[in-house]
């Protein structure tokens, strides 16, 4: 296995970052030691990892290794496509376009905004009664 090409890159998702490795295989998926539907749990995470595969048309050539860190099963289900995209292009900077089209390159900015003074949460104010 060592002697083998791997190509690796980071990916991020609100708190969530995942470490990919890709390796040439075939195909299969291992997060934090465990298989994606092992880990993931849920068929429509699984789908959203995959998607960088198949929007390329490479799905099946690369071994996964994913270390997947902070926040939580569909955050780190996002930052991985990220990092699985970013990877991608350390193979094949040709991929670019295909990948930016279907927006799999773009960091998702939004994460979970502070708690305000004199509030509940960010927003949320306390429940007022009048009696």
């Amino acid at each position: 296995m060592e002697d083998r090409v791997k190509y690796y890159a980071t990916g991020h998702r609100k708190n969530a970052t995942a470490k990919v490795w890709l390796v040439s295989g075939t195909g299969n998926v291992t997060i934090n030691g465990k298989p994606m539907n092992e880990y993931l749990g849920r068929r429509t995470l699984e789908t959203l990892v995959l998607q960088p595969f198949e929007a390329v048309n490479s799905g099946g050539q690369f071994d996964v290794i994913v270390q997947a860190l902070g926040g939580g099963i569909a955050g780190q289900a996002g930052a991985i496509r990220h990092g699985i995209s970013k990877a991608l292009l350390e193979v094949n900077e040709e991929m670019r376009p295909t990948l930016r089209r279907q927006g799999f390159l773009t960091r998702d900015p939004r994460v979970k905004e502070r708690k305000k003074y004199g509030r509940k949460r960010a927003r949320r104010g306390f429940q007022f009664s009048k009696r």
